[in-house]
């Protein structure tokens, strides 16, 4: 009776040290497969690209970004530029703008910055303008991009740096 107690505890002692040891694998798994990801989602989109000769919607965005002059918006698109968060920047002086500011219809006239880079940079682009940008709460909105020409994604990839 006693060696049935014995062999029971050694039985249910090994069953919970395996369990713990498939609990602790599975958790570094998690661990390790949710600080990789970044990076072999990259891998996997490049890999799509070359084995379909298609593009993944949503990889690439566009950022249009509200400046309140032409040399302001050209002071922030070099800054973006020379970060590495964009593969281009496109500037449209003087376009006219109408908002809601403190209840009432304004009427202004404002430079737009188009930036194009990866969406994966969108948060810091929009953290790095917002920490150059002489508004204190700058207009960036993004837009995914569903499609476009693989050779300038190509070049945009080539353009702006992984992480």
């Amino acid at each position: 009776m006693a060696a049935k107690r014995i062999h029971r505890c050694h039985r249910e002692a090994f069953l919970n040290s395996a369990f713990r040891s498939v609990l602790l694998i599975t958790s570094l798994f998690l661990v390790l497969t949710v600080s990789v990801y970044p990076g072999l989602r990259s891998l996997a989109v490049q890999l799509h690209a070359v084995l379909t000769g298609s593009y993944t919607p949503g990889h690439h965005s566009v950022l249009i970004i509200n400046s309140p002059s032409e040399q302001i918006a050209k002071d922030i698109g070099r800054a973006v530029m020379e970060k590495r968060l964009a593969a281009g920047v496109n500037i449209f002086p003087k376009t006219s703008t109408m908002y809601y500011w403190k209840g009432e219809i304004q009427d202004a006239t404002e430079t737009l910055i188009l930036v194009r880079t990866k969406t994966s940079k969108i948060h810091q682009v929009v953290d790095f303008v917002r920490s150059i940008h002489p508004y204190s709460n700058p207009e960036v909105l993004s837009f995914p991009v569903e499609d476009g020409s693989l050779a300038y994604m190509k070049l945009m990839d080539e353009a702006i740096p992984d992480d």
